[in-house]
């Protein structure tokens, strides 16, 4: 058995070796940019030359791994994999910010991270809309916004992927730069602005992907071993979640999210409304008591007309703002509660600029800020929805979290799931398993056994 997964493992570093050689993404960039009036040959980006440092650093741990399965079992040579991107991750800071979210975007979409070959541990299991879910971390919204990398993603080891936000029509959004690190904070500010290829684009990569795993259940096949097969939903193991969004013109929200629910939702395992992303104008005043409740009926409604099968139509959640007065949530979980919505998502980021971010220069750049700093906020928050809605809904934690004593407090305040991102994007894939370890041991040191029975602990 070990040598099968040697043997397998070493094949993959060779393979990963040889597509990382003949097709390097960052040498066919080297020349996208010349001089005006030079007649010399196209100067190198600024961020060229670091792209071959990168190169080189990834290039040196495929050989590493090559040679170190030759003793080691698959499943010490995947944990070992994790590692090594602690390594590379740190040449990522480097580049450009958005520069960098699309080589790591590309990279997942062509199966250049490691893959979980390990089960979640049984503790971390739990089952939500009738969807099983191998663990409850997640990636949130914004980072693969198109649906190009949902595969690899899912393979990384989250419980569930959320893609988008996706528009109805393309649209480039707001002008860059609009991504901003704030690396001592742990944070980031961004002003995307809902860029999207819009919902073709989107529809086609994932009616691909679910004719691709329906070919593959038909015919007996798998691209992994049947036993590595984890609970999950209609993109294969692990789940799939449709952030909506509307057109910066449009003026007629409601029929946009009813566009995306028309086109997307046969492949979601759960949709969610996005009505609280700072960089579109006027898209927060839908969080308002009558403004919500017309929204959600009609997208319901949308939804209910389409024909499903036996599992039904896909559960369908609202995300919401961190900034929000006691009143405007009061309204949110009376619109909830009567409309029989299925989840909330909280939170997006926040317009506010808590300590200690106000202190670099960087805060003031407008847009959205994400990141440890927003922790306290959204939990908070989650903390005060939880009881609003009597433990009724489900709640998606979102909000600073970057180990797993943060997931657990998500959890314990009244999170039934929770999401990631910018703490994805500093500490890289060695991140993903490293939270589920950590989650494990807060749930056992505390006498729980299992993920349903320390949600909203703090309440009781």
């Amino acid at each position: 058995m070990a040598g099968r997964a040697a043997t397998s493992s070493a094949n993959w570093a060779r393979e990963f070796l040889f597509r990382r050689v003949s097709s390097n993404p960052l040498g066919a960039t080297r020349n996208c940019s010349s001089v005006p009036g030079a007649s010399s040959a196209p100067k190198v980006p600024h961020f060229s030359k670091k792209g071959r440092i990168l190169t080189g650093a990834t290039i040196g741990l495929a050989i590493a791994g090559g040679a170190y399965v030759s003793t080691a079992d698959e499943a010490t040579f995947c944990g070992w994999l994790f590692n090594a991107t602690k390594v590379v991750n740190p040449f990522f800071a480097l580049l450009d910010a958005e520069f960098a979210h699309k080589l790591a975007v590309s990279a997942a979409a062509r199966g250049w991270v490691p893959r979980e070959k390990r089960p979640d541990p049984a503790i971390l299991g739990l089952e939500v809309w009738g969807r099983k879910f191998s663990n409850p971390i997640g990636l949130a919204a914004g980072f693969d916004k198109n649906a190009e990398a949902t595969e690899g993603l899912l393979g990384m080891g989250f419980g569930f992927v959320e893609v988008g936000s996706v528009t109805p029509v393309p649209q480039e959004g707001n002008p860059k730069p609009r991504i901003f690190r704030l690396s001592q904070e742990g944070a980031i500010i961004n002003r995307c602005g809902f860029n999207s290829e819009g919902i073709v684009v989107v529809a086609k990569r994932l009616g691909a992907q679910h004719g691709k795993r329906m070919l593959a259940e038909t015919s007996g096949t798998s691209s992994s071993p049947s036993d590595d097969v984890k609970p999950g939903g209609k993109s294969g193991p692990g789940i799939l979640g449709v952030n909506l969004g509307k057109n910066k013109t449009s003026e007629d929200a409601a029929a946009d999210y009813v566009q995306g629910v028309h086109n997307l939702s046969q492949y979601a395992d759960y949709l969610v409304i996005n009505v609280s992303s700072p960089n579109t104008a006027g898209l927060r005043m839908l969080q308002g008591r009558k403004q919500l409740k017309d929204l959600v009926k009609k997208v319901q409604a949308a939804r209910d007309e389409m024909q499903w099968g036996d599992e039904g139509p896909p559960p369908l959640l609202v995300k919401i703002a961190p900034d929000l007065s006691r009143g405007e949530l009061e309204d949110i979980a009376a619109v909830a509660l009567a409309l029989h919505l299925d989840g909330l998502i909280i939170s997006n980021t926040t317009v506010s600029r808590p300590d200690p971010v106000s202190n670099n220069p960087v805060a003031t750049e407008a847009g959205g800020l994400s990141g440890t700093p927003l922790f306290p906020l959204s939990t908070n928050m989650l903390r005060d929805m939880y009881t609003l809605t009597r433990g009724k809904i489900p709640l998606i934690g979102c909000g600073g979290v970057s180990s797993g004593e943060d997931a657990y407090k998500k959890i314990r305040a009244g999170a039934t799931l929770v999401q990631l991102y910018t703490g994805f994007a500093y500490g890289g894939p060695a991140l993903i398993p490293q939270i589920k370890e950590e989650l494990v041991k807060c749930l056992e040191r505390d006498g729980f056994k299992s993920i349903h029975e320390a949600i909203g602990a703090d309440h009781r």
